[in-house]
């Protein structure tokens, strides 16, 4: 009855998800290639983290 009011944790993942996969793509662009792979690197994680709670 009152999971309505929970808040839900993967959506939150997956918005840090989306910003982390924007902060690599513009490192990539300004040629930044250490900086894209460490931000590349922890949105898997992230994406590992969301989907191991939705499963």
């Amino acid at each position: 009855m009152f999971s309505l009011f929970k808040s839900d944790p993967a959506k939150k993942l997956k918005k840090q998800l989306a910003q982390k996969q924007e902060q690599a793509m513009l490192a990539q662009r300004s040629g930044d290639i250490r900086k894209f792979a460490t931000l590349t690197e922890e949105s898997q994680v992230l994406a590992d983290e969301i989907k191991r709670l939705e499963s």
